[in-house]
């Protein structure tokens, strides 16, 4: 959730850490921070303020603190206390001679801190993190590392740490367990950061830290430890393929707007070097070794959290189609806490952006001590969930900074189809299947670029937009493997333009919803000529008898449907598998366009963060 980020080099330290934030702050940014080592007073300083980073460098300029070429710095989503200059990151011990940045939850922050209380600790924030400084002072006899190491040993919960101390100014302390955490390395340099994009301007080279990691950084080296067994731990740094304009916004206005438009390539990505013509198949080199293991499953879990989820729901409708594999879609949030039925025959899939996603990893580490097989299917090379899965599938879409996940919901969606046609091959798919199922994958990037470059369809959303932005509430209806394409399309509106939404099956209007229908209550239905489309066309005609306002998503030259609803917005045609892979996209939009429309910030919707690496 929160972006953390430490230097200490040759350069400014207080440039490179701002710059580093700015590229963090869709991670955070109820508040921000920076500890430096001020070397002509020989003391640390902290500067810290809520709001936007903007806010923290009008109070760095007015401040105007001395040179330093060391320090840590912080940009925060709020979990304990509310978001204040108080509560923001870094945080002091009583003496200010330790300053520390953390990312994640302290479970047992209140026996920590009575403990420290009555060795006469002062606390200033309601933060569970300032435990942890306190801890390191109580415990500090002249060696940093070695305070650290003691104080992580009495912590539950999760952490990825910086700590900088004027006791040992040229060192920088990190560590990780729970919350993602990497190294940079560039010439008489050194960056941690809590993921890449904090990094690329400064180097390609990158050590990634695991659960149990405890290092010591100085300009010119890192020295990482165990925690638990106080070993020396060999790592190799590797070369990362992430350029800087991949996480700038090249000409669009918001990230959000060029990862939708980014998604023709992004999917081309996905699926390059992974067709098989000659097969008539897609070749998944990651899963390879437990291909078979997924064939003799008696069954597949799939769990996630909210967009993956929905990605998810569409991979059952696949798998089950195309391999007759019972499988089940689980909250990965509620996951473990129901005791799972889970036995060697079962493969459970991890589906997760970041790759770092907390219940996710929770689910994930509940299922492999119970044998599962385990297969991950992420954005992030290095992650979590990449290393700790037995095998799995990158979607190879690039960095996703806005906060509200586009391109990654599509490459999911394209994962999953993608696997089920490689299973159905082995099941009951037959060479011809196969092919005419490539054959149509290969043209959707085009096809989505159809509906992104064409005037006449923007200009109608635009002006769906004006009916609909002030509106409260909203439905969005689908059926069959379009239902999960509704609940995406209802986040969307809900995340970024604040505006109540549900996603629904369309059927199960009359058991309830419907009571919601009048002429105030916009309902959008994705309406394609699939195998249920008269089930849909009925469904809209209960709405539009009770004075619904009705949108639809159509296939380009339904002109009957134009006859029942309001407005229409039609895309080009597809098989009925491919379909969510265009029919997300105007609902993207519609949300995008929405939330600009009533000037809202698209890129850092309120109370929400792009990783949640907290449960």
């Amino acid at each position: 959730m929160c972006g953390i980020v430490g230097y200490i080099g040759k350069k400014k330290a207080i440039d490179i850490l701002l710059n580093s934030l700015k590229r963090l702050e869709y991670r955070g940014y109820d508040s921000s921070g920076i500890a430096i080592y001020c070397e002509d007073e020989k003391k640390l300083d902290i500067i810290k303020k809520s709001g936007k980073i903007k806010d923290l460098v009008q109070e760095i300029e007015r401040r105007n603190p001395s040179s330093s070429h060391i320090g840590i710095a912080h940009t925060r989503w709020a979990t304990h206390g509310e978001p204040n200059d108080i509560n923001a990151h870094p945080h002091f011990d009583c003496n200010k001679k330790i300053a520390l940045v953390h990312n994640g939850i302290i479970e047992n922050y209140r026996t920590i801190k009575s403990f420290l209380l009555e060795r006469g600790h002062k606390f200033k924030s309601d933060t569970d993190t300032e435990v942890i400084v306190h801890l390191i002072e109580e415990f500090y006899k002249g060696d940093i590392l070695e305070s650290v190491k003691k104080s992580l040993k009495m912590i539950e919960g999760t952490y990825g740490i910086l700590v900088l101390s004027s006791y040992e100014p040229n060192t920088i302390i990190a560590a990780r367990k729970g919350s993602p955490l990497i190294i940079g390395k560039a010439e008489d340099q050194m960056i941690a950061a809590s993921d890449a994009s904090a990094i690329v301007s400064l180097t390609n080279q990158i050590l990634y830290m695991q659960d149990g990691d405890i290092a010591r950084l100085t300009k010119d080296d890192v020295e990482i430890f165990n925690l638990e067994t106080d070993r020396i731990t060999d790592k190799e740094f590797e070369q990362i393929d992430i350029t800087l304009s991949q996480i700038e916004k090249g000409g669009y206005n918001h990230f959000m707007e060029k990862e939708i438009f980014e998604q023709p390539e992004a999917l081309q990505n996905t699926f390059r070097g992974r067709v098989d013509i000659v097969n008539g198949t897609f070749r998944l080199n990651g899963i390879k070794d437990k291909f078979r293991d997924l064939l003799n499953a008696e069954r597949i879990i799939i769990t996630a959290c909210g967009t993956s989820w929905h990605a998810s729901l569409i991979g059952k409708y696949l798998i089950e189609k195309f391999t007759q594999i019972p499988v089940e879609v689980d909250y990965a949030s509620e996951f473990r806490y129901r005791n799972p039925i889970i036995t060697p025959k079962t493969v459970v899939i991890l589906v997760s952006q970041s790759g770092e996603t907390a219940d996710t990893l929770a689910a994930l580490r509940e299922s492999k001590n119970k044998g599962a097989t385990t297969i991950g299917i992420c954005n992030v090379v290095g992650s979590t969930i990449a290393r700790e899965t037995d095998c799995g599938i990158y979607t190879h879409v690039g960095p996703e900074i806005g906060v509200a996940s586009t391109k990654a919901f599509t490459a999911q969606v394209l994962v999953f189809f993608m696997l089920s046609v490689a299973l159905g091959r082995k099941k009951m798919l037959t060479f011809e299947d196969g092919i005419n199922l490539i054959k149509n994958v290969e043209i959707i990037p085009d096809k989505i670029n159809e509906i992104l470059n064409d005037k006449d369809r923007i200009s109608k959303i635009d002006k769906i937009v004006e009916k609909i932005y002030n509106k409260t509430n909203f439905l969005y209806l689908g059926r069959g493997i379009n239902y999960p394409v509704a609940l995406e399309g209802a986040l969307k509106l809900k995340e970024i333009s604040y505006i109540h939404a549900e996603g629904y099956p369309a059927a199960e209007m009359k058991h309830g919803p419907i009571a919601l229908i009048d002429e105030n209550m916009p309902a959008l239905f994705i309406s394609l000529k699939d195998s249920i489309y008269e089930k849909i066309i009925n469904n809209i005609k209960e709405i539009k008898a009770r004075k619904g306002y009705v949108i639809a998503i159509a296939n380009k030259g339904d002109r009957e449907i134009e006859k029942i609803v309001d407005d229409v917005i039609h895309i080009p045609d597809t098989i009925e598998e491919l379909s969510p892979l265009l029919a997300v996209i105007p609902l993207q939009l519609i949300a995008y366009k929405t939330a600009v429309k009533k000037g809202l910030d698209v890129d850092m919707p309120r109370n929400l963060a792009k990783s949640v690496t907290v449960e």
